[in-house]
């Protein structure tokens, strides 16, 4: 078909009776139902939105270099920080990340790769997707039953095994699903070439899953980075640093930014309620900073 036939066609559509199709009922639906959609995700994000303004608010004029650098105030002090609080949370994360996407990916390829259908991958399948739905607080006497009376006090690692209870489900399920997505043909072009089944999933499915991966692993930081209930069973909190005069006291209670907004927030001190508000918008900011983080890999990965 040449121009001028495509020209002659497009002279003779009825324009009159498309502007009427706008008004058919499905037409009509359809749009209601979009302006709806709509309406509901303003509705949706207003309490986000109204909290991050408020953090910004409240927080914000409190936020200095000291707070980085000083340790908690005392009751009737003015002043101080929570840089201790800020370090013990990197370290428990850590210690919960580290302990958590390891075996949630190994898990993962697992489920996906070598034994999707056996009875283990069921109830792998069965046991990952209860712990989503496990209470945090849960995960907090498990740690505290298993570790803190194990060693015999609190500390930073049983803060990171609590945590790493909540992590993994979210690693394992967001892994395996990434996993599953990668095309059969390329796993095929592989094993056509000779790769074994290990080298198909290290070469081969690893690589191609890895921004939604990442994407899950991402998730399970940021609720471990927020959680509290756990955290009060296994690392309790301290008004130290956890390194300090070259010395680790990470088998000591451990400060975390969850436990400090949860013990200031409740004091009768207007500067203790003020650097709570400031520790939860750091708070913020340190998750969606990983969260950026994370997106900035995942894109990359895509790129290349």
């Amino acid at each position: 078909m040449n121009a001028a036939e495509i020209t002659t066609e497009f002279n003779d559509v009825d324009f009159p009776r498309l502007e009427r199709s706008l008004r058919h009922p499905r037409t009509l639906f359809s749009i209601v139902l979009s302006i709806g959609t709509g309406i509901a995700t303003i509705i949706a994000c207003v309490p986000l939105f109204s909290v991050l303004i408020m953090l910004i608010w409240r927080g914000g004029k409190k936020i200095s270099l000291a707070l980085f650098t000083e340790l908690p105030p005392t009751a009737f002090e003015e002043g101080g920080g929570f840089g201790n609080a800020i370090v013990g949370t990197i370290v428990i994360v850590s210690i919960a990340a580290a302990i958590a996407i390891p075996f949630g990916i190994l898990t993962a390829v697992f489920l996906a790769e070598f034994g999707p259908q056996s009875k283990t991958a069921s109830i792998a399948r069965f046991c990952a997707k209860t712990l989503t739905g496990l209470p945090s607080i849960l995960a907090g006497v498990f740690a505290y039953a298993a570790i803190v009376i194990a060693t015999g006090g609190y500390s930073a690692p049983a803060g990171g095994v609590a945590l790493a209870l909540l992590m993994l489900p979210t690693v394992i399920l967001t892994a395996e699903e990434s996993m599953r997505m990668v095309p059969v043909k390329m796993k095929e072009a592989a094993i056509g070439m000779g790769c074994t089944p290990t080298q198909v999933a290290w070469k081969i499915v690893l690589p191609t899953a890895l921004p939604g991966i990442l994407t899950g692993v991402m998730l399970a930081v940021a609720r471990a980075a927020g959680e509290t209930a756990p955290l009060l069973f296994t690392a309790l909190f301290s008004n130290y640093w956890i390194f300090e005069d070259g010395s680790s006291q990470v088998m000591e209670p451990t400060a975390s930014l969850a436990v400090f907004i949860y013990n200031f927030s409740g004091m009768p001190f207007e500067n203790q309620i003020e650097m709570a508000w400031a520790a939860s918008l750091i708070l913020v900011l340190m998750v969606l900073t990983i969260n950026i983080f994370g997106q900035i890999i995942s894109s990359r990965s895509k790129a290349s």
